[in-house]
């Protein structure tokens, strides 16, 4: 087996540190898909691994490619080699070499598929930590339904409460915070709420609307979209006033490079709740595009819910696109890029940021469509996968 460049073990965190040749990888089918994904979608994570547990500095992924190599039940190899575009700009950087190759090591070796995230995630914890950064939170919360209504065609709000623990803060000034619902529990509750779901899935995030303190007790609304037979859709619509759901898992949005600059904000259904609270609580001089995707021309009415001054709506320009179908899949992309184009023909308007959340596929197409148009670097374009469309 070959042995890759290491740098010494910190007692203080995981780091690169010796890889034995007696190692072997982790051989699971599913391994190729996890690291396909996580080398799509978690560049940034991968990026601060190396910058908090190896002697790389990685400000942004922009000039560099990191791609995770091999998992080890023992840890994860990360190579990061500059981008071919950026050859000439990476090489005169000393901190990156042509090709470099480092081994972090997991806080307990993964014995199981199952144990693999959870590692990960502690990985993940202690990176953003060291980098003082928001994390996940592997916690678990207790909600009380209070009231559930549409306040659009397919959007559902669910008004919840619970009493304040300063262990566990609901947290009411940051958009896009998003919890893993625990489904399981209403499902084994109420098994017959679910019988048009082949097979339910037990969690699902969901991002809190809003939250705020009313008579020393917490107040979050969560809206949720309601389309067809799915696991979330049919809980969510299920569940009843007075009835107790459960969180498992916390997750902060990366929303910061958006303070400065022009910023472009696209959504669909799954991810309108995150820009409604973005520009509820706007930090930037310069007001945002708004591109909201919808199947429904109904649903485009809930931005009218937004609780933003008449001044501050007026300058923000809202670019809706009504798709008239389940908005998932590449086509959606070019839908989006075409309705952008004609948008920045009409009102020119240099795009500094972007930040956006869509269905998997669409958020893939879109990112390098993006980058091509705005020509903007990695890190300036933060397009999220909200959920994934298994038709």
């Amino acid at each position: 087996m070959r042995q890759y460049p290491t740098t010494p073990a910190s007692s203080s965190a995981p780091s690169t540190c010796d890889m034995s040749p007696a190692r072997s990888l982790l051989t699971d089918p599913e391994i190729a898909h996890i690291v396909n994904h996580l080398n799509e979608e978690h560049v940034d994570e991968l990026c601060g691994f190396l910058t908090a547990f190896s002697p790389l500095t990685l400000d942004s992924s922009d000039d560099i490619d990191v791609k995770i190599r091999e998992i080890y039940p023992e840890g994860v190899v990360i190579k990061a080699a500059p981008l071919l575009e950026k050859s000439t700009e990476s090489a005169s950087n000393p901190a990156l070499s042509d090709t470099e190759a480092h081994f972090i090591a997991f806080d307990a070796p993964v014995t199981q598929l199952s144990d693999l995230q959870h590692q990960y995630i502690v990985l993940k914890q202690r990176a953003d930590k060291k980098r003082g950064k928001k994390t996940i939170q592997l916690t678990e919360q207790h909600f009380t339904v209070e009231d559930s209504a549409f306040i659009s065609a397919h959007m559902l709000r669910l008004t919840l409460s619970n009493t304040p623990n300063p262990t566990l803060p609901v947290p009411l000034e940051d958009a896009g915070y998003a919890y893993l619902f625990d489904l399981a529990h209403t499902q084994a509750a109420h098994p017959e709420r679910f019988v048009a779901i082949h097979e339910p899935r037990a969690h699902c995030y969901y991002t809190l609307r809003k939250a705020w303190q009313e008579n020393g007790i917490n107040q979050a609304w969560v809206d949720v979209f309601v389309h067809g037979d799915t696991s979330g859709g049919t809980w969510a619509a299920s569940l009843q006033a007075g009835e107790s759901i459960y969180t498992k898992r916390e997750l902060p949005e990366k929303i910061s490079h958006l303070q400065t600059g022009q910023a472009l904000l696209i959504a669909d259904e799954t991810s309108i709740p995150t820009v409604a609270r973005l520009l509820e609580l706007w930090d930037n001089p310069l007001a945002p595009i708004v591109l909201y995707v919808t199947g429904d021309a109904r649903d485009q009415e809930y931005l009218e819910s937004i609780e933003i001054t008449p001044e501050f709506r007026a300058r923000c320009a809202f670019v809706p696109l009504v798709t008239g179908k389940m908005n998932a899949g590449k086509d959606v992309a070019a839908q989006i890029d075409d309705v952008l184009a004609a948008h920045l023909a009409n009102t020119p308007t240099p795009i500094d940021k972007v930040w956006g959340a869509l269905e998997a596929q669409t958020a893939k197409v879109l990112r390098g469509k993006l980058k091509t148009r705005l020509n903007l670097g990695r890190s300036d374009v933060v397009v999220k996968v909200y959920w994934r469309y298994d038709g």
